[in-house]
């Protein structure tokens, strides 16, 4: 059996800067899902989500805070699992993953403190730089893990979402208020 993320053993000042966060900012092929591309025979692009992800991501939103999708790729799959989770904030087909933050920021009227974003490739390197914390999964590349402030222990698409939702409210003294809606 897996050991749960022990974020009681956090860096402090990754802590610091994680309180301060209102808005995450997810890529999604290799962070919402494992980064595997599936088509059916009939062209369809077909993806993976955990089900643990979409409950972090639930209980990062009913805490009250923002989230955003920003990804290069176009694809009706993730429109859907978006509006599945209550995000109102995606970003499809982006080539320029740094403007987009940028644009988010700016129209919320979030400074990049304010900001995380949870990365993998280095298409995201740019926006992981610019936001006051850089996020990543387990089995991200080499260059983004050197740059990220935070690593999951689990790879994306498998619940890496949810360790790194819990990080962001376990700073902010919330994650026992959060997960305790459920147990009521």
């Amino acid at each position: 059996m897996r050991k749960p993320y022990d974020f009681a053993q956090t860096p402090a000042d990754v802590l610091s800067r994680a309180a301060k966060v209102t808005c995450l900012l997810l890529d999604v092929d290799g962070v919402m899902t494992d980064g595997g591309l599936s088509y059916s025979d009939d062209g369809q692009e077909l993806k993976r989500f955990h089900a643990r992800d979409g409950f972090g991501l639930r209980i990062w939103r009913e805490s009250g805070f923002q989230l955003a999708m920003v990804t290069a790729r176009q694809s009706s799959v993730v429109e859907h699992r978006a509006k599945e989770l209550g995000v109102s904030e995606l970003h499809q087909g982006v080539r320029d993953k740094l403007a987009v933050v940028s644009t988010i920021s700016e129209r919320l009227s979030l400074n990049p403190e304010q900001l995380a974003f949870m990365g993998d490739d280095m298409v995201d390197y740019r926006a992981m730089r610019h936001c006051g914390l850089g996020l990543t999964v387990a089995d991200a590349y080499p260059g983004i893990v050197e740059i990220a402030d935070w690593q999951s222990m689990l790879p994306g698409g498998n619940g890496a979402i949810r360790e790194a939702c819990e990080l962001l409210l376990f700073s902010k003294q919330m994650l026992q208020s959060a997960l305790q809606r459920y147990r009521d």
